[in-house]
C-alpha cells in the first residue's frame, strides 16, 4: 500500500527550484534512501516530504490525502521527522525529552497519562536507549543523542519516519546501530523509513530503494543492487581517484604510479596485500585469478592490472602467457601465499617461468611449503613472515633501485 506519493514534485527555496520532476511512491514498511553529493538537494526533498517546506510545484500525498491539507496535530500522528540540526534543549532528562513527542495525544497543558509514559518507555526500548532515561540529554554522546531523538519521533507512533542524514557525526558503532534500528522498524513495525545518507555502502546493505540526486534532478532510482553500479556511483559523485565496487560494497582508492609489483595471488590471499602495497604507492598487477575470486574484485576496484580466467575454468595458456609478460614488466614479484587447486594449477608453471627469468620472489609463504611446491632451490626467494617484514624489504630494495637509477643518470649527464 502506498503511504507517501509525489507527482511531478519540485522542491526549493525562495522560488528557486533545487530539484524537480520527483515522482516517488513509498510503500508501507519500505526503507528508502536519498543519495547524492553535498548541495544536491537531498535535505530540501526531505523537508518538503515532511511538510516543513511547501512544494514549488507538484504534490505530496500522505495515504492519499494532500499533505498540506492535513492538520498539523493529525499529521504528527502519521509522520515523524528527525533533522540534522543539533538540539540544545537545556537541562532536561532523556525521558522528559522523549515524552515531548507525545504532543499529538496530550491535552492543552501537555500532561502525560499512564499510556503516554508507557509509550515513552516503549520508544526508548525500540532504540535500545532505555538505560538513558534518567540521564541529562546534554551529557550524552552524539550516538546516544541520535537514538534519543529517534525515540522522540517514534513516540508519536508514526507510520512514516523521515530522517535527514541520521548517521552524520556518528562513530562506526553508532552508525551501524542506527541503521540496524531503522531496518528493524521497517521489518517488525511496518514503519516506512525515508532518509538521506552519505554512506553508499550503508545504502547498498540496508535500503530497499535508493534515489540518486544530482544537478537538480533524479539521476536514477531503484533497488540498490541494480542502481549502485561502479559507473553510476562514479558519475553521481564525480569520483576519479577511486572505484566503488558493487560486489564488495565499498570504495577502493586507485593504485599509485610507483614501482610495479606483480602479485601471485588467489583464494583471498591477495586482497590485504594489494591494499598494503597500494597505500605505499606501488603500481599493481596480479594473476592468474578466477573471476569469481575475491582477489579479482579487490584488484579491479584498486585499478590493478588483473590477469584472470573465467569462473571454474582451468588457467588457459593465453592467460598464463599474459601473466608471465606482466611479471617480466614489474620491478618486483610477490607471492601472496595463494592456495593451489585443480583449476589454478598452472600458476605453478607461472612461478617456475618467473624463476627461470632469474627474478627474485618475495613470499609470504612458509619456506617449507614453498620447497614442497616449487623445489629445493630457494636462492631466489625472500621469505617474509609478516606483511611488515615484506614492506620493509620492498622499501629497502626500492631505495637501492632508485639510488642506482640516480647514479646512472648522473653518470650519463657527466659523460
Amino acid at each position: 500500500m502506498s503511504v507517501i506519493q509525489t507527482q511531478e514534485l519540485a522542491v526549493g527555496y525562495g522560488g528557486r527550484t533545487v530539484v524537480g520532476d520527483i515522482n516517488l511512491e513509498a510503500l508501507k514498511g519500505q526503507f528508502i534512501c536519498l543519495l547524492g553529493p553535498n548541495g544536491s538537494g537531498k535535505s530540501t526533498i526531505i523537508r518538503t516530504l515532511s511538510g516543513l517546506l511547501r512544494p514549488l510545484g507538484g504534490c505530496v500525498y500522505l495515504k492519499g490525502e494532500h499533505l498540506n491539507a492535513i492538520e498539523p496535530r493529525e499529521l504528527a500522528k502519521t509522520m515523524a521527522v528527525v533533522l540534522t540540526e543539533r538540539l540544545s534543549p537545556g537541562l532536561i532528562k532523556v525521558f522528559d525529552l522523549v515524552a515531548m513527542g507525545r504532543y499529538p495525544y496530550t491535552d492543552f497543558f501537555g500532561r502525560l497519562t499512564g499510556k503516554d509514559r508507557e509509550k515513552t518507555r516503549e520508544a526508548l526500548g525500540l532504540v535500545d536507549a532505555g538505560r538513558l532515561a534518567d540521564r541529562y540529554f546534554n551529557e550524552l554522546s552524539d550516538g546516544e543523542k541520535q537514538k534519543v531523538l529517534m525515540a522522540r519521533a517514534l513516540v508519536q507512533e508514526p507510520e512514516v519516519l523521515i530522517l535527514d542524514e541520521p548517521t552524520s557525526h556518528l562513530d562506526l558503532k553508532h552508525r551501524l546501530e542506527v541503521m540496524a534500528i531503522l531496518r528493524r522498524l521497517t521489518q517488525e513495525k511496518g514503519i516506512t523509513v525515508i532518509l538521506s545518507l552519505h554512506e553508499v555502502d550503508m545504502a547498498l546493505k540496508s535500503c530497499e530503494l535508493v534515489i540518486l540526486v544530482k544537478d537538480g534532478k533524479i539521476l536514477a532510482s531503484g533497488a540498490p543492487e541494480e542502481i549502485l553500479s561502479d559507473e553510476r556511483v562514479a558519475e553521481l559523485y564525480d569520483i576519479d581517484c577511486a572505484n566503488f565496487s558493487n560486489c564488495l560494497g565499498g570504495i577502493e582508492l586507485r593504485n599509485g604510479g610507483g614501482a610495479g609489483v606483480f602479485v601471485l595471488a588467489g583464494g583471498g590471499s591477495g586482497a590485504l596485500v594489494y591494499r598494503l602495497l597500494n597505500k605505499q604507492g606501488f603500481s599493481l598487477s596480479t594473476g592468474v585469478i578466477s573471476e569469481n575470486d575475491i582477489d579479482y574484485h579487490v584488484g579491479r576496484a584498486l585499478g590493478a592490472t588483473v590477469i584472470s580466467e573465467k569462473p571454474f575454468e582451468e588457467i588457459s595458456k593465453s592467460a598464463l602467457n599474459r601473466a608471465v609478460f606482466a611479471g617480466a614488466q614489474a620491478a618486483y614479484i610477490l607471492d601472496a601465499g595463494f592456495p593451489l587447486g585443480t583449476q589454478n594449477r598452472r600458476n605453478l608453471d607461472l612461478v617456475k617461468q618467473i624463476l627461470a627469468q632469474g627474478r627474485t620472489i618475495y613470499s609470504l609463504r612458509h619456506p617449507r611449503e614453498a620447497r614442497f611446491l616449487f623445489g629445493e632451490d630457494q636462492d631466489q626467494w625472500v621469505f617474509c613472515p609478516t606483511t611488515g617484514v615484506l614492506l620493509s624489504n620492498l622499501k629497502r630494495e626500492e631505495g637501492r633501485r632508485q639510488s642506482k637509477k640516480a647514479a646512472t643518470s648522473a653518470a650519463a649527464a657527466m659523460g
